[in-house]
């Protein structure tokens, strides 16, 4: 084979890991592996000769090989494994075992190991073998991935991802036992500075954290444009106006916005490498930033208070952003739900940016981008399955934690305690540091108290009970006094979507809530439960990907927490385009919670929903709309409650918008 770019290097490295201690021999191996870190390239080396080079991706977070560091493991290990023998391209596999999907090209979240697997077993004694550091114990392997744009640059969670025809090829030449090297320094790439260097460009700006974002970035005094496929088919007006009172230029999706003077282009995990600004910025040189890596900027450049969970995030964002404003503190936010303080000023309410270098942001574990993040204090409220199997997560979050500058405050839930010892905690429990005691719990808030000061929260529910734990100790880790908490939280009134009353009528209210993991979902169903006869509950699971993840466990969910009273109606899985794999519907999870016993059908549209649900409702119930993503279920809520009303029209609605 010719030898490709960089193959000497390769081979020099090669060279130069067999000074390694721990190397199997002094001369180069029949066959070897070379993982280089730095380039972001692996070469197959066979009779000292580079037979085989690919690009790959290594660990976002870097070189290291501390259990939990979400690093890649440096040094010398060997093939441990080799599964995935003749399986289709595209194989699907979860804990090394085939699922029976075969990827589809199309955009996804999470991090899928595909195609082939080459395990990888450390020979360095404390380095990559052994306890706390063991490659084989870590599950580090060589895949095939999902994310084949990202390759060429630090993006994995640990493992060397590969595309899935190249990683066929190196499978087949390779056998158990071959050795890996993995040299190199950390090869995460800088971008240009975003508030003096020139336009950055957003591809899917109307995203909840792509628009708040930009929105800093704006506010900041940063040039901003931004495009996406909702503005280009005329949705979201709102959303574009509030974008453009900022001086965001909105452009069309179609490449133009990465010409003359664009300094970056900024995309999320669900931006699809065939959009036209994706391509256009390949082929123009023009430096491509994920979100997550801007994010992280001004993580580092703030003193940032990061909020992470699988549940709770946007609350406890506004309640501390709401407390630090109102006691003078001037801090800036970032997150994905909407502040009804920041609306009445004009803006989108997810962003807003002081003078102070004060930042609240909300870290999400979907695409493990938080791992990037180096507050100066950390905050990690529960763990649930959500995004990834709950151990995937807490590596995430001790990770996340361990980055913390200052403090780290937590759950009172064991699993997050080990997670970050001697953080400071919070809960009902007697050993949290921050206790709520005293707790009631009525239709309309709550009150409890904190080290005998007395609280009143105007939003209902035990979780909200929490969240405002959470806030109180996060303020008083920075320096705060309890008492001083009291007066800001009391006028806390929420966050939009987060169990938002939108109207009353015929004796029927109905909520609109983000509801979308089982543990959210619950929280919801029993706060509708304290304050109605009955709850008619409707779902629009968000996105193929993850109702296919959650899927038994949101069936379950369901079953455990409606009465028989209640009543469930699931909308079709929301569906933003894009080549997501669509192979079920959400009438085959309305039968299987129906199957336990519970009233649950399937809406096969939303006129035939509300006209259902106005035959259905009597004086005394609730309608609880959740659902997330999907930017129309607002609108679902209010056209119920105008049904309900008798107002002319009233169920001629639109389908959901992307």
């Amino acid at each position: 084979m010719p030898s490709a770019p960089g193959t000497p290097d390769l081979l020099e490295r090669a060279l130069g890991a067999l000074q390694r201690p721990f190397a199997p021999s002094s001369e180069l191996p029949q066959r070897l592996i070379v993982v280089d870190v730095e380039r972001q390239r692996l070469a197959l080396v066979e009779r000292a000769q580079v037979t085989l080079e690919f690009p790959v991706s290594t660990a976002s977070a870097g070189v290291g090989g501390i259990a939990g560091s979400l690093r890649t493991p440096p040094g010398w290990h060997r093939v441990h494994a080799r599964i995935g023998e003749g399986a289709p391209l595209g194989t699907v596999f979860e804990s090394r075992v085939p699922t029976g999907e075969v990827w589809d090209g199309g955009p996804s979240e999470d991090d899928r190991i595909l195609t082939r697997i080459l395990t990888l077993e450390g020979l360095e004694q404390g380095v990559n073998r052994g306890p706390g550091c063991d490659s084989l114990e870590r599950f580090i392997y060589i895949h095939g991935t999902n994310h084949e744009r990202l390759l060429g640059r630090p993006a994995s969670h640990g493992c060397v991802r590969m595309s899935g025809r190249d990683v066929v090829r190196l499978f087949d030449r390779v056998e158990i036992g071959d050795p890996v090297v993995i040299v190199g320094e950390d090869a995460r790439p800088g971008f240009p500075d975003p508030l003096s260097a020139g336009r950055f460009h957003y591809a899917g700006i109307a995203g909840s954290g792509m628009s708040a974002l930009a929105q800093f970035q704006a506010m900041r005094g940063g040039r901003v444009s931004g495009s996406d496929r909702a503005f280009d088919q005329g949705g979201r007006p709102e959303a574009r106006q509030a974008l453009e009172r900022l001086g965001i230029e909105v452009l069309p999706q179609d490449g133009s916005g990465t010409g003359e003077g664009c300094a970056a282009l900024v995309v999320s995990t669900a931006v699809e490498s065939e959009v036209p600004d994706y391509a256009r910025a390949r082929e123009r040189d023009v430096p491509i930033v994920h979100r997550s890596e801007l994010l992280a900027h001004f993580v580092r450049t703030h003193r940032t208070i990061a909020v992470a969970g699988t549940s709770g995030k946007s609350t406890v964002v506004a309640m501390v952003f709401e407390i630090l404003r109102a006691l003078d503190a001037a801090p800036s936010v970032i997150t994905g739900g909407e502040l009804a303080t920041l609306q009445r000023q004009g803006l989108w309410g997810n962003a807003y940016a002081s003078g102070s270098d004060l930042l609240v942001v909300e870290a999400d574990e979907s695409d493990g981008s938080l791992v990037h993040y180096q507050p100066a204090l950390a905050v990690l409220l529960n763990l649930h399955k959500d995004h990834k199997e709950t151990g995937e997560v807490a590596a995430l979050f001790s990770v996340f934690a361990r980055c913390a500058r200052e403090a780290c405050v937590v759950g009172e839930g064991v699993a997050l305690r080990h997670l970050a010892p001697g953080a400071r905690t919070f809960g009902f429990g007697r050993e949290a540091a921050v206790r709520g005691v005293e707790v009631m719990l009525d239709a309309e808030g709550s009150t409890f108290e904190v080290d005998g000061v007395r609280f009143t929260l105007a939003v209902p529910g035990r979780h909200n009970v929490e969240n405002a734990l959470a806030a109180i100790a996060t303020c008083q880790a920075l320096g705060f006094r309890t008492a001083a908490l009291a007066k800001p939280l009391a006028g806390f009134h929420g966050v939009a979507r987060r169990f938002e009353s939108l109207g009353r009528a015929r004796g029927v209210e109905v909520v609109d809530d983000f509801a979308h993991n089982p543990a959210k979902i619950a929280a919801a169903i029993a706060t509708a439960q304290r304050r109605a006869r009955r709850v008619l509950a409707v779902y629009q699971p968000h996105g193929y990907g993850p109702t296919r993840f959650l899927r038994h466990d949101l069936v379950d969910a369901f079953a455990a927490a409606l009465s028989p009273e209640d009543s469930l109606w699931l909308l079709e899985v929301f569906y933003a385009g894009g080549t997501a794999k669509r192979d079920f519907s959400a009438a085959d999870i309305a039968a299987e919670v129906a199957a336990h016993g519970v009233r649950a059908e399937f809406a096969a549209s939303r006129e035939a929903l509300v006209s259902r649900l106005t035959e259905e409702a009597r004086e005394g119930d609730l309608v609880l709309i959740m659902g997330a993503r999907d930017p129309s279920l607002a609108t679902l809520a209010r056209t119920i409650v105008g049904a309900l009303a008798g107002a002319p029209d009233a169920g001629r609605i639109g389908a959901p918008r992307p």
